[in-house]
Parts: structure tokens; sequence; C-alpha cells
């Protein structure tokens, strides 16, 4: 397959594990066909070590749910998979009934760009478990990578204290679908460009970019190199100082500068990548200034990431902007956001009721929360919310002043007189997409609004404040039930 054959809609549905088919198969020939589940994505614990996350990769769930087909190319690579044990790994009967195979699943999820915390569902998928498991990894794929690098991006951004911050990743992300996914979701957590041309044109993401260090050292001296540059981009012109020494190429981009002020242009700014970036800022500052420039910003890259940008401010840098790469693109320290894909209700048709079910597991922490899951969030009169409860759509007792603690049941949350809304929203139903697309701007600009809603105790980087979440007591109920049913059979 050609590199820009890659990411045909008909691709979705190998973009699987394994045992999702054999999973599938052994549905399908066990007579499960119309047998029903609801599952849960959802993940144990906040990204690097902060106090939330924000929800990224919804907004393609609903395309991808559209084009999950299996086409003949699909069908025959499958009839080519052997067994360990010898023969094909696949009935021709099953490769059949995938041949007609389409969606028919309806999907809730939290509205992309608002945040989400750990163990409560960020999206819940109703349908037949055949369609339901043949979705699990394509799903996860979209929203544990995003949410983990918008959950990034939010923090450098926060960092940078309304500084923009630019992604600069492409070249270090996993690959060219995992650079798109980077520039797609940073712009939701907060970032103001991208360095990555083809996010721009799919995504309308804008896009920046000036010279490297290769311009500079392809001309006999940096003066003409800054020169050339200033020529070929005078509405574009930002210099990188740093391919010799800064103090040299600070001269040489004054002397640069004045002569686009005598063309009746201007140098936008200039570029830091290396060194003590606090002490070189404020060098470039200061002689800028001198010399009649203040209009020229300062911008700074080098393996940058919240705490160091943190840490510049703190030394008075005085710094306009940030381009960050490496660090955001591959979430550094953080390589993977852990979110999970669990049963949690089971039917035999649509005539009966939902049966809740969980995973009990000798690890207490992987206990699964049962039934068919809505998250209430609870805000208090000027809109910030102070605590999330997790009710059971199929049999809620409509209790809305206390919460069972969802780690620890001794612990009980009061939430008084605060007002509850519903947060997961359906984007699915039957299979198709409910209603048109939001734009990377709307779920931007949830997110920039929820984050300022957030108390700073939780947004803080170091030991942040637990944000409270809890289940009703209702469905505390059940599920205690149900570990007693487990335990004692």
């Amino acid at each position: 397959m050609s590199l820009t054959d890659r990411t045909v809609p008909t691709d979705v549905a190998l973009n699987t594990d394994l045992y999702e088919l054999t999973m599938a198969q052994g549905f399908w020939e066990s007579g499960l066909m119309d047998a029903q589940g609801c599952f849960n994505v959802f993940f144990r614990e906040n990204p690097f070590k902060g106090g939330y996350a924000v929800a990224a990769g919804i907004g393609q769930i609903a395309e991808l749910v559209e084009n999950l087909r299996f086409d003949d190319q699909s069908i025959a690579y499958l009839e080519g998979i052997q067994a360990p044990g010898g023969g094909p790994l696949f009935k021709q009967g099953f490769l059949d009934y995938l041949r007609s195979f389409s969606m028919h699943v309806d999907v809730w999820a939290i509205p992309e760009g608002d945040l989400v915390f750990p163990r409560e569902p960020m999206v819940r998928v109703q349908g037949t478990i055949i369609e339901c498991q043949l979705l699990e990894t394509a799903l996860l794929n979209l929203v544990n990578f995003q949410t983990l690098v918008a959950t990034k991006a939010s923090r450098v951004v926060r960092a940078a204290e309304g500084h923009p911050v630019s992604d600069f990743g492409l070249r270090r992300a996993q690959g060219p679908d995992g650079g798109l996914a980077v520039a797609r979701a940073s712009y939701i957590g907060g970032c103001t460009s991208t360095s990555n041309v083809l996010a721009g044109k799919i995504y309308g993401i804008p896009v920046f970019g000036t010279h490297a260090h290769s311009w500079v050292m392809a001309f006999p001296t940096e003066l003409e190199a800054f020169r050339a540059f200033a020529k070929s981009s005078p509405k574009n012109c930002s210099l990188l100082l740093d391919t010799y020494d800064v103090r040299q190429g600070i001269k040489n981009a004054i002397i640069v500068a004045k002569e686009m002020e005598a063309a009746g242009e201007r140098l936008a700014a200039i570029r830091i990548d290396s060194g003590d970036l606090a002490k070189l800022s404020k060098q470039t500052r200061a002689a800028f200034d001198e010399a009649g420039l203040p209009y020229v910003k300062i911008a700074v890259s080098n393996d940058l990431e919240e705490y160091t940008i943190q840490s510049l401010f703190a030394q008075g840098a005085p710094i306009d902007s940030f381009g960050v790469g490496t660090k955001l693109a591959t979430c550094d320290p953080q390589p993977s956001l852990g979110g999970v894909y669990k049963l949690s209700a089971t039917r035999a048709s649509d005539e009966e009721d939902w049966r809740p079910v969980m995973k009990l597991s000798e690890q207490v922490y992987k206990r699964t929360i049962p039934g068919i899951q809505q998250i209430l969030r609870f805000e208090d009169a000027s809109g910030c919310p102070v605590g999330d409860m997790i009710i059971n759509e199929a049999c809620d007792d409509g209790d809305r002043a206390t919460m069972v603690d969802i780690i620890d049941p001794v612990t009980v949350h009061r939430l008084g007189a605060c007002t509850p809304r519903e947060l997961m929203v359906p984007v699915v139903r039957g299979g198709r997409a409910v209603g048109e697309p939001e734009s990377l701007e709307v779920a931007r600009a949830r997110c920039k609004d929820a984050l300022m809603r957030l108390d700073p105790a939780t947004k803080r980087f170091l030991n942040p404040q637990t944000y409270p979440v809890g289940l009703s007591r209702s469905l505390s109920d059940l599920r205690q039930r149900l570990v007693q049913e487990e335990l004692g059979a």
C-alpha cells in the first residue's frame, strides 16, 4: 500500500486487533447475532500526574463508525490468514457476513474539548456485541492518543500564560498519522498554530514556519542569509539566531531589521533554539530595545514543555511565543493514556431489559462500574464544576444530594444546591452521525472555557487537588451487590 492510500475509508475495518475479529466470529457462530452490549471508554489515572484530562478524538468517531466496512480487498486478506493449528483462521460463512457488514451502533460521548476525569465514561457505545467489539480498537486508537496530546497541550499553553504556542512536533511524531493527530489535538488543547502543512489543509489549523539552521549554513555568512530571507519573505520574517553565536546573531538581525525598516517592512521576530533561553532572551530584548526595535518579538524552541516554560517566566524571561515539538508530540514523560473499553451491560435483544455486568479482577483498582452510565456534572452558581456523579440510566433513583466516592465506598461527597447537567451527548444514532460535525474552533473554545472554570487547585501541576467523582447511591449499591454475588458464587 502506498503512503497516499494509507487513510482511505475502507482501511478502518482492519485497523483493529486480531482478537476483535476472532471474537466476532465466535459470537456469529454461537448464534449471538442479536445479543447486545453496552461498552464504556475510560481511563484510571489522570495523565502527567495532573488533575484532569481534555477529551479529544471525539469529533472523528462518527466518521469512523460510518466508514467501518469490509471491502473485497479486506475480505481477501482475511481469507488468507492461517490459524496456528493449520487451515484458514476465518470460516467462509463469517467472511460472507462481513461482506455486507455495517454499523448500527449508538454512541454517546463527552463533547470534544470538555474535561474528563478518571474512571468516568468518556464514550459509551451500545449495539450488537459483534458491532461494539469490532469498533473497540479503532475507537480507542482515536481517543486515547488525542486525549493525551490535548491534555499535554493544555498544560503547555497554561504555562505560556497567554503567549502563543505553536506545535512543532511533526518530525518527531509517531508517523504521518501521528503527526496529524498531534496537530489536531494540540489545537483543541490551546496551541495557536502548527508547522504541519497537511494538518492545516485537512483541519483548517493555522500553519506557521520560517527557516531552519540549514538556511543560514547554506550562505557564506549569517548576515547574507538573514538578508536573503528578509528579501524572500518580508511579510513572514523571523530570524533564527543561534546557528553560530547568538550575540553575533543579534547584531546581524538588528542590521537586517534596520534595512527592512528602510524598505518599509518590519522584522516580525527572532527565534532562539538552544542555550540558556532565559539569559539569551534577556540579552536579545535589551539589544533590540536599545536599537529602537521594541516591536520585534522573541520566540524560543528547544525541547520545551510546561515545566521549562514555567521556569523561564519565573526567571523573568521576556519571551513572546513558543515552538513546542518533541515533548508535545511524544507526550513526554507519559507515552500513553491507558484508556480501556469495558462491557457494562448486556441484553439478548431490544425487547429485554439491560442486565448490568462488571469485571472484578484480582486487582481491586481494575474493577469496573456496571450499568448504562451517564455523567452528571454539578456546577455552582457561577458555573464552576464541583463534582461528577455517574448514574445508571436503566435504574436511577433520582437522588442528587450525595454521591459515593468512586474509589472509596466509605467516602460520601455532598453536592449541596449545585445544578447538574448531563455531560455525555449522542454523537451516533443507528450507525449515523447525529447532526453536523462540530468545528475544531468549537472544541477549542470549549476546552478554554472549561479550564477557566476549573478550580485552580485542580489545575496546578504539582500535587493537584483530586476532583470529586462518585457514583449515585443506587449505582453504588448495585455495584456492591454484584461484587457480593460474584464473590459468593
